[in-house]
């Protein structure tokens, strides 16, 4: 991690006990860190072209040093302070300010030990900001006539994060599935998703395997014509054109890390591009099927998840409409994360969960997990309450596995 320190320090103080204190704070964060940061004193040229820039307040008096190299900080700014010489003080005047003008900030402040961790949490966070922007996000097909309340914002989505929502027609697609023949051989898991269905899948599952190997192979051609990092798929079309589902296909999407979503449901897209840029985990797009909001337990469902996410897996058919190749998957118990931004980005919800169990309904999508929330018992029933039987961001949400809530809190905090 590149991570480079300003300092501001008020000519009142001596020089020297302030030179000493801060060999000592910095040389304590630096030990907890594990690497060395660039100190650039009192000179902001090069400031933001750092995984992280942290403006280091080292004594009090400095709110009028702060105002004249504002015009050269731009984005979020990050206030370091040691708890000596009143810079405490001066940073909560600081942000203050910063917040009176409609600027956003943070001031770190605590142990040594503490202050490395979150160092290290905003770096994460600013480099998945940077890898995401010039990113290239497709809808291929309008979004599923059932999302009424997941539209997008494109114009906020390119103010904030730099992606652009690409358009493709459907029947673009449609028109490449099957016109070429697939190549026998694409990468291990490939071959061996194909010789599993070829050697072990029901009879009423491996008559669709061509096709949807078809389906794959033209969404890749889709992705590369149109220079996308990333799209969303109005799966439910599928059926009717070519008689196939797009489950398989994106199932293998994810887990080259190329977030792969359903249904045409960008904000769910956009979600799965967010976490990927974070955890490298493109997640598990499912819907809430179930809630218990007395306990904090939740099943949620979907047929398709990445292979790179579960243990095990096999196949079945479409759950809705009974054709093509469905997967369940089973993943792994433990930490896990449910995530999810509006399409405007003025909302986000994340809620840390212990993944518990795997099951196999009948009556529901393919993959399926129970989730409880991690939270006190009144923490669970009002999440349940107030966010998901009142306020939820739509249907879909996204699960995130072997990874911890403060994350995604720390890249939310983050945006404009």
């Amino acid at each position: 991690m590149d991570i480079a320190l300003y300092t501001l320090t008020s000519p009142l103080h001596d020089e020297k006990a302030v030179n000493a204190v801060s060999r000592d704070f910095v040389g304590g964060i630096e030990e907890a860190l594990g690497f060395p940061m660039d100190f650039r004193g009192a000179d902001f040229d090069g400031y933001g072209s750092h995984d992280l820039d942290i403006v280091y307040v080292r004594t009090g008096g400095t709110e009028g040093l702060f105002q004249e190299v504002l015009p050269l900080l731009k984005g979020r700014i990050v206030l370091l302070t040691s708890g000596k010489s009143n810079s405490l003080a001066a940073s909560m005047e600081i942000l203050s300010f910063l917040n009176s003008i409609g600027r956003s900030g943070e001031i770190i402040h605590g142990s040594c030990e503490y202050i490395a961790e979150r160092i290290s949490m905003l770096a994460k966070v600013n480099s998945a900001r940077k890898s995401l922007e010039g990113k290239r996000l497709g809808v291929i097909g309008q979004p599923s006539d059932w999302l009424i309340s997941s539209s997008v914002d494109r114009n906020a989505v390119k103010e904030k994060l730099g992606i652009e929502i690409v358009d493709v027609p459907i029947d673009e697609l449609v028109a490449e599935i099957g016109s070429d023949v697939c190549p026998e051989s694409v990468s291990e898991l490939y071959d061996n998703i194909r010789k599993e269905l070829e050697t072990s899948a029901p009879n009423a599952v491996r008559k669709y395997a061509a096709g949807a190997f078809d389906i794959y192979h033209a969404l890749k051609k889709i992705i590369s014509r149109y220079s996308l990092s990333g799209m969303t798929l109005r799966c439910f079309d599928l059926l009717s054109a070519v008689g196939n589902t797009g489950c398989l296909a994106l199932a293998l999407l994810n887990a080259e890390g190329i977030p792969a979503g359903c249904e045409g449901d960008v904000p769910a897209l956009i979600t799965m591009a967010v976490g990927h840029a974070l955890t490298g985990q493109c997640g598990f797009q499912a819907n809430p099927s179930r809630i218990d909001p007395e306990s904090g337990e939740m099943l949620l469902a979907h047929c398709t998840v990445p292979f790179d996410m579960v243990r095990k897996y096999t196949f079945n058919t479409h759950f809705e409409s009974g054709i093509g190749i469905a997967v369940h998957g089973e993943l792994p118990e433990g930490e896990a994360v449910i995530f999810k931004l509006s399409g405007d980005l003025s909302r986000s919800f994340s809620c840390g969960a212990e993944l518990v169990e795997n099951r196999y309904e009948k009556d529901l999508c393919r993959t399926q997990i129970i989730m409880s929330l991690k939270a006190s018992d009144e923490d669970k029933k009002r999440i349940c309450r107030d966010y998901f039987l009142k306020s939820p961001i739509g249907n879909h949400h996204i699960v995130f596995t072997g990874t911890r809530k403060h994350l995604f809190d720390a890249f939310c905090d983050s945006l404009p």
